[in-house]
């Protein structure tokens, strides 16, 4: 007799969920961009008419009160309803999947601490249920803020050379800046003439100071100062970032220097 044949129960692949999500990273900042990929699987015998993405917060976290949407591109549209957020597609057929690749920001106010994503595949026919997604980690704000300098020149002449230093300082956060002090320094052929700075004593230095600066923002200040009839040669002013609150995470655009070149005192370039 030819060998039996093995008989046994078929065991059926098992339907993906009804949502899944992935996220960019699972550690994010105020301020921070991230990504989520959400993809819809319809296993109904019908189709899923007005189908949305939905994503939320665990309760008693509400995600839109933490990130905005900056992006849904495969969705017709998007946005948030009470405590969650949804990109619409306009139906996914029946054994049928849609993806959408959001990008959030987060909150410059959202608050430290962890929170457990939940996404739903949701139509207007028809909702899944709710399901559990990874956490998501809202790190503390940055207290920092990098202030950067940078300068220009601008000679006029009429009776002599006058040389006009600009001095522009830039917050470039991610903190707002308060008591910001940028010590600029003219050469010492030249004599001083005024400006927004404050020149210190009877010395060759100014002080250029700002109260406070938004994060994003920046200011201009100035000094000026007049060639002398012994004035040639090259004529080399320099501007620094001496003092800022809170601290500045980036030094190397503290400082910034200007060269003009004095043929005569009539005959200066920059």
């Amino acid at each position: 007799m030819g060998a039996g044949l093995v008989t046994g129960a078929q065991v059926a692949a098992a339907a993906p969920p009804s949502s899944e999500i992935s996220v960019g990273t699972t550690s994010v900042a105020p301020g921070q961009t991230f990504t989520i990929t959400q993809t819809l699987n319809n296993d109904r015998d019908f189709d899923i008419i007005g189908a949305k993405a939905g994503l939320y917060a665990k309760e008693p976290a509400s995600l839109p009160s933490l990130i905005d949407i900056v992006a849904c591109p495969e969705a017709y549209a998007c946005d948030t309803l009470g405590s969650s957020v949804r990109g619409g597609f306009h139906e996914v057929k029946a054994g049928e999947s849609v993806t959408l690749h959001w990008t959030f920001r987060v909150k410059d106010d959202a608050p430290a601490g962890t929170i457990q994503l939940q996404h739903q595949f949701i139509g207007e026919n028809y909702a899944f249920e709710i399901l559990d997604g990874p956490s998501l980690t809202i790190e503390p704000a940055a207290t920092n803020a990098d202030i950067a300098v940078s300068m220009t020149a601008s000679v006029r002449t009429l009776l002599i050379s006058r040389i006009t230093y600009t001095v522009t300082i830039k917050n470039n956060g991610p903190s707002a800046a308060t008591d910001v002090r940028v010590v600029g320094t003219y050469p010492n052929r030249l004599l001083y003439a005024g400006g927004s700075c404050t020149r210190v004593g009877t010395t060759r230095t100014v002080n250029c100071d700002v109260g406070s600066l938004a994060s994003g923002a920046s200011v201009t200040r100035t000094f000026a100062a007049d060639a002398g009839l012994l004035t040639i040669g090259k004529l080399v002013a320099t501007a620094e970032r001496t003092a800022s609150s809170p601290d500045d995470p980036a030094a190397g655009n503290d400082e910034a220097s200007r060269t003009c070149t004095a043929l005569t005192s009539l005959m200066v370039r920059c």
